[in-house]
């Protein structure tokens, strides 16, 4: 499976000059927990709800802009990279999301909640769902004699 089958397209953006506040504000607004943060279409960095401080961290962001506290020079992938990867690079990077990027434009954003949403559905794909055609009676079961002991040989 790859990233293009499973990746947001509509990725909510802000710019690095925005204010911290209005940062929160558009995450709680649109419902998400990453912006990426961009400069004339080009990808400049990431903020996060952490990044933020959280809902009781308005001394935090006070003064401050969208700038001061991303994430610079964000982890980017390709949409055809394998689910696989991505979440080996997040694992390995301990980060919470991959930007999709596709010569240089911004396509979409993977996140820890997408990969969790894929395994929670399962890697559905034709060939899981067919019927192993080499089996045509149910396996075969065993019975052990008393107390469920294979018998000595």
């Amino acid at each position: 499976m790859r990233l293009d089958e499973i990746m947001s397209r509509d990725v909510v953006t802000i710019a690095p000059t925005e204010t911290a506040e209005r940062a929160w504000a558009r995450m709680r607004q649109k419902g998400v927990r990453h912006l990426v943060v961009t400069r004339s279409d080009e990808v400049v960095g990431v903020l996060t709800d952490r990044d933020l401080g959280g809902p009781r961290a308005a001394k935090l962001r006070q003064g401050k802009k969208v700038s001061d506290l991303m994430t610079p020079k964000p982890i980017t992938v390709r949409p055809r990279t394998t689910v696989r990867q991505a979440a080996n690079r997040m694992r390995g990077r301990s980060i919470g999301s991959l930007i999709v990027a596709e010569e240089g434009k911004l396509v979409g954003i993977v996140t820890i909640s997408d990969l969790l949403d894929v395994i929670g559905r399962g890697l559905e794909t034709p060939e899981t769902k067919r019927k192993d055609s080499r089996r045509s009676r149910p396996a075969k079961t065993w019975a052990y004699p008393r107390g469920g002991k294979a018998p000595r040989r």
